[in-house]
């Protein structure tokens, strides 16, 4: 999947109600539109018998929502670790400086 997912990033999550015939209580529904969602995969729609996209396939956006989250955790954890690395490095010049001064300090007695 790779790259296949990332421009399912550029989508914009909406809030909306079906029409009158499908939902006559008009409960407010999260998802995506499905006519965005076909510019950038028409794979990710389902269609109806002329061809027009009616809804998503949630299944499919939601690997890739995963593949997405993946890397971006996968990077977080690399930050992470050279974040530690550094803080051992501060510590480490931190406790250097420290003897220095000490010794500059015992010098000028």
């Amino acid at each position: 999947m790779d790259k296949a997912s990332e421009p399912i990033l550029a989508l914009k999550p909406v809030t909306f109600r079906y029409k009158e015939e499908l939902d006559p209580d008009h409960i407010p529904q999260f998802g995506l539109i499905a006519e965005e969602v076909e510019k950038m995969n028409p794979d990710l729609v389902v269609r109806d018998e002329s061809g027009k996209a009616m809804t998503v396939r949630y299944d499919a956006v939601n690997a890739m929502l995963l593949n997405e989250f993946l890397k971006e955790h996968n990077e977080v954890e690399r930050l992470k670790a050279g974040v530690a690395q550094q803080q051992k490095q501060i510590e480490a010049l931190t406790a250097s400086l420290r003897e220095l001064a000490n010794q500059m300090g015992k010098s000028a007695l």
